[in-house]
């Protein structure tokens, strides 16, 4: 106590340096945070990993030795199986051009182009083929390297704009004294190592990455090297580990490589350039909180030895990601979806589709299926197989897919009618099955005579919704269409497409004419409009809750890393309180929505679950020109009386979407619990897990 913490006259201070001792900071690495399912099952994971790295504490000086030392850790790895990985856009061997890296082209970097194909039944729009899709992502063409990467090069080098990709290793060359006596293929190996250790700030603070997860016999031998080639050092790190694949894969994303171009900002916030950040899904969304705080220690060199390590600030790991959404519910919504576009798939017509369910009083999301979907576990190796596969099992259906929301819209058309005041619930309107509007013939599927709301909405019936969205007007429609959420983002962590909504705004942004037919065809969601079956499942859970609107979210809680210690829960945000004028405006959307719910086939029966059921379906043309190209849509919630869940489906090119709704509940019974029945499902198993 009296030496080390009072102190002692008679022995020298131990907060000073031995004489001839150098002194730095070195930063020490954050452990990531972990995901994890709503029942707290690990989706991913973290795995100890052994990586190589350069320190500048024991790095030669003199340049000589250095590019020396360079050479021979290169030819090693090599000789291992490993790849220095650089950034310089210039190519490896004469003659010297700019090109990408291959570090640029990896597949947490897909070049996509989002294209909306517009899903219309107007004779004055011409529909495509890609409207049975809805949102379709495809590769754009690879530029032969990045201009903007080359100009920070030659800016860095401190060359003249039009230097060539020669100059730029002739630069490098000569500044780093690298010898004639090397082959031009050694010169360039050298010249893009030490282009390497300026880009990623090489210093005492900032190791160079040698090569990451590597082998013990790797190991030994660069640490046999390091006795001649200074500098090498083998650090622990954790690879991310992935558990379960096949939950949620669009949503989870992934962490991948900082990139030149993003290195500039995120070095701002500590991060060095062999670091991995979050690329999409929740490890984007989340980066701050699953990254944690890097922490400092101060490190005392005498010669050529440590002889001290002193921590100045603790490392604080990252935090762990507690989801909305039970492993043991999505697997069982992937196989419910899957295995309705098996048995009916139309002949071959309905490939594709998405599901989504949310818990009605909060708005947490409760399961997201899109099929055809894929494993994160082949996402990195399997990567171009899976951009190139049938339907694009890539593209997050469930949040960026585009679709004609068709008869289900109608529930908003008779929330404007009735709360306008436009309508009552005994206001009647005549169907005949055919009218005439300013000059055109508009069908209903059904001759309904004279009908009101809640029938109207049992039946589906179009000529009393157009003649009510005659009455409204566009602007209304448009106006209600907003307060449900539509045509704006959700709020989602991880994003989503804010889709388009069907009026004058929306043809005049795109250069098209707008004609007075379409303010009746908007009325029933079948003119050109699209939504995503996130923003659809909203919708039901907004009527459910009888005009209060909820954020969708995806996160759950945070804990401290490896603990039950609640550090943050994520609270219901109210999105949008629709101002309801009567009281009954509800009463009678519900009344029809549960109407809906009783003509079911048997086995699809939603009138023996032991509560109410609340549906609406839609099947919305999706060529003008095809009387048989269609999509299935379907919305809804449940209990009806004091809901719980609310849900959505799309089947693209499909029908009978609304038979998945009874296994839907079942499932989520089972999972979740819903009607005071208690949860009773078990985590499906799955084969041995493998890390990305």
């Amino acid at each position: 106590m009296k030496i080390q913490v009072v102190g002692d006259e008679t022995i020298p201070d131990a907060g000073k340096a031995a004489e001839g001792a150098f002194v730095f900071e070195r930063t020490v690495p954050s452990t990531r945070g972990e995901i994890m399912d709503y029942s707290g099952n690990i989706i991913i994971a973290n795995e100890p990993a052994c990586d190589l790295v350069l320190q500048k504490a024991f790095f030669p000086e003199d340049y000589a030795a250095g590019n020396a030392a360079l050479l021979a850790i290169y030819n090693a790895l090599e000789e291992h199986g490993y790849h220095f990985a650089e950034h310089i856009p210039v190519s490896r061997t004469e003659p010297y051009e700019f090109v990408r890296p291959p570090e640029e082209k990896d597949s947490d970097k897909p070049e996509t182009t989002e294209t909306t194909a517009a899903v219309t039944t107007a004779a004055a729009t011409t529909a495509t083929t890609a409207a049975e899709t809805g949102t379709v992502t495809t590769a754009a063409p690879e530029l032969p390297y990045d201009e903007e990467m080359v100009g920070d090069m030659i800016s860095l080098l401190n060359l003249n704009v039009y230097a060539t990709p020669e100059n730029c290793i002739d630069k490098l060359i000569s500044d780093y004294e690298i010898s004639d006596g090397y082959t031009p293929e050694q010169q360039r190996i050298i010249a893009g190592m030490r282009y390497e250790m300026m880009i990623s700030d090489f210093s005492y603070d900032n190791d160079l990455l040698l090569a990451k997860d590597v082998d013990p016999e790797t190991v030994v031998d660069l640490k046999e090297l390091s006795n001649y080639s200074k500098g090498v050092e083998a650090v622990n790190s954790a690879e991310r580990k992935i558990v379960r694949g096949d939950i949620l894969p669009h949503e989870i994303g992934t962490v991948g490589p900082i990139y030149a171009e993003e290195y500039e900002e995120l070095k701002e916030l500590g991060y060095a350039l062999s670091d991995e950040v979050g690329k999409n899904g929740i490890e984007r969304a989340m980066e701050t909180e699953l990254r944690g705080v890097n922490g400092v220690e101060e490190v005392t060199m005498v010669g050529d030895s440590i002889t001290d390590i002193r921590t100045v600030t603790d490392m604080i790991p990252g935090q762990d990601v507690k989801l909305t959404v039970d492993g043991r519910y999505q697997l069982k919504l992937q196989n419910i979806l899957e295995t309705f576009l098996q048995n009916y798939s139309r002949g071959g017509l309905a490939r594709a589709g998405a599901l989504v369910v949310l818990d009605a009083k909060t708005g947490a999301v409760r399961g997201m299926a899109t099929a055809p979907t894929f494993d994160l576990r082949d996402y990195a190796e399997n990567y171009e197989e899976l951009l190139e596969a049938p339907d694009n099992p890539l593209f997050d259906r469930c949040t960026f897919g585009q679709y004609l929301p068709g008869s289900t819209f109608k529930t908003i058309t008779a929330t404007a009618g009735l709360n306008e005041g436009i309508v009552t619930g005994e206001t009647s309107f005549y169907c005949g099955q055919t009218m005439t509007y300013h000059g055109s013939k508009y069908q209903c599927t059904g001759n309904h005579s004279y009908i009101s709301v809640r029938r109207a909405i049992q039946v589906s019936c179009n000529l009393y919704f157009y003649q009510l969205s005659d009455k409204l007007g566009i602007d209304n429609i448009t106006k209600y269409a907003q307060y449900y959420g539509l045509g704006e983002h959700t709020g989602i962590e991880t994003g989503d497409a804010e889709g388009f909504l069907c009026n004058p705004e929306t043809f005049e942004k795109r250069g098209q004419e707008w004609y007075i037919g379409y303010v009746i065809q908007a009325g029933i969601g079948n003119q050109d409009c699209g939504f995503s079956p996130l923003q659809l499942a909203n919708v039901a859970c907004t009527i459910a809750n009888r005009g209060t609107r909820y954020q969708p979210y995806l996160v759950d809680s945070l804990y401290n890393y490896g603990t039950d210690e609640l550090t943050r829960k994520t609270e219901p945000t109210i999105a949008q309180e629709i101002p309801v004028n009567y009281d009954y405006v509800y009463d009678y959307i519900i009344g029809g929505m549960q109407d809906a719910a009783t003509n079911m086939p048997t086995e699809y029966s939603l009138s023996n679950l032991g509560y109410s059921v609340a549906i609406k379906t839609g099947t919305p043309q999706t060529d003008y020109y095809n009387k048989n190209a269609q999509n299935s849509v379907f919305i809804g919630f449940a209990p009806a009386d004091d809901p719980e869940v609310a849900f959505a489906g799309v089947i693209e090119g499909g029908e009978y979407s609304k038979y998945m709704i009874r296994s839907i509940l079942t499932a989520y019974q089972e999972c979740y619990g819903l009607n005071g029945v208690k949860p009773t499902a078990e985590v499906p198993t799955t084969e041995a897990t493998t890390t990305n």
